[in-house]
């Protein structure tokens, strides 16, 4: 099966260009640039226009000048593919609810889809169907569905994900959910004896016994530094928590490190006003974009990980993949798909950004949870080998 892949892939780095390299790496790559000898894995031959519209995070859904004539050449690759190859399906990953970029998801149907046989739809943002029904008027709607309507298959990640595809009357939706390379094979050895060991000390501390070792909890933070995906909000929340825990003096504080670029200067100057003041000093650390063996450390060493999102197109975030990965206790907002990522009755989930019950959150979570049944969740649900086959039968069913 030949698929022209209509995506981006990093820089700039987030986590829908990194699950489009992914895919793309897990079907054998470009096929154009691969030995013609190789395998294709999964019987699935890509072409790919690597559509990178936005050169960094600030200018993702921004309206430029120059995006207008990248959106006619990006779509003339496309079409030249089609003619030259013989290729008749189309990957497209659809705009979250933003106005510039829907006008973009209106250009390229406008000037590719004719030539398609079959449009393929995977929702990474979610949200546009109740975006385009409470904050748009009707003709923005109706041309939307009549420039979308109706695609051969919509691929989702969750249940919630469902409605933006049933918005655009897809023939075919599946759910896959995304899954990443396992970064922690060695979590039974390495890591899981040093989650129930802190996990122990964590109980006897906030039990009460006066007995124990002094304790500094690794609370992490790894987004987008925006108030949006709830970097202030974990500021005053571990506060608040730490404030709880003085109150009853116990030896125990709370350290959040939030690593990754801030896209505005406002709240980048904002944060940093907040760390001249001492309490925020002393207990809130930005540690900038970490990779690498830097993002692995700090994962290794967490003892919680704290996402209080309510950004616009969240759906399945691959931070939240990753902390499940490493087994480290999450507490996140109760904020479209991503109750679906956790296990049944989890106790991390808030209900907003409400820096009171996400500090409640924690202080449960830290006597609640070692980590370990989100390591086996994990496995058995976001594993890249999973996520691939899930993926490659979803295409394969369009022929």
């Amino acid at each position: 099966m030949k698929l022209v892949v209509f995506a981006h892939t990093p820089p700039p780095h987030h986590g829908q260009s990194y699950m489009v390299k992914l895919m793309l790496d897990g079907f054998g790559g470009d096929t154009r640039r691969r030995d013609p000898a190789t395998w294709s894995p999964h019987g699935i031959e890509c072409y790919h226009v690597n559509a990178r519209f936005s050169r960094g995070l600030s200018d993702i859904g921004e309206f430029q000048g120059a995006k207008i004539f990248l959106i006619f050449w990006f779509c003339l690759q496309a079409v030249w593919l089609r003619f030259r190859h013989g290729v008749k399906n189309f990957y497209y990953v659809p705009a979250p609810g933003k106005n510039v970029a829907l006008y973009r998801d209106w250009l390229v149907m406008l000037l590719c889809r004719p030539f398609f046989k079959n449009i393929i739809l995977h929702w990474h943002a979610a949200g546009l169907a109740k975006w385009l029904e409470s904050e748009n008027p009707i003709a923005t709607r109706a041309v939307t569905w009549r420039l979308f309507r109706p695609v051969s298959l919509s691929i989702v990640l969750s249940r919630y994900n469902q409605a933006d595809a049933a918005k655009l009357l897809s023939q075919k939706i599946r759910v896959v959910h995304n899954g990443i390379p396992d970064p922690c094979a060695d979590f039974e050895n390495s890591v899981a004896p040093l989650r129930r060991e802190r996990f122990a000390a964590r109980r006897k501390i906030l039990g009460g016994e006066w007995n124990v070792n002094p304790m500094v909890v690794n609370v992490l933070f790894i987004a987008h530094c925006t108030r949006e995906k709830g970097v202030f909000a974990a500021a005053e929340s571990v506060l608040l928590a730490n404030r709880a825990l003085a109150t009853r003096g116990l030896p125990i504080q709370l350290k959040l490190t939030a690593a990754g670029n801030f896209v505005s200067t406002a709240e980048k100057g904002e944060f940093d006003r907040l760390q001249q003041i001492t309490k925020y000093a002393t207990a809130i650390e930005h540690a900038g974009f970490v990779s690498g063996d830097r993002k692995d450390n700090l994962l290794r060493e967490a003892d919680l990980f704290l996402f209080p999102t309510q950004y616009l197109g969240e759906n399945q975030p691959v931070n939240l993949i990753e902390a499940m990965s490493y087994g480290v206790p999450i507490v996140t907002t109760r904020w479209r798909s991503l109750p679906e990522m956790l296990p049944e009755n989890y106790p991390g989930l808030v209900a907003d950004q409400n820096p009171e019950a996400l500090a409640a959150a924690i202080l449960e979570v830290l006597v609640t949870e070692s980590g370990e049944r989100l390591r086996a969740h994990f496995t058995a649900h976001f594993t890249l080998e999973r996520h691939l086959a899930g993926l490659a039968a979803a295409v394969r069913s369009v022929e």
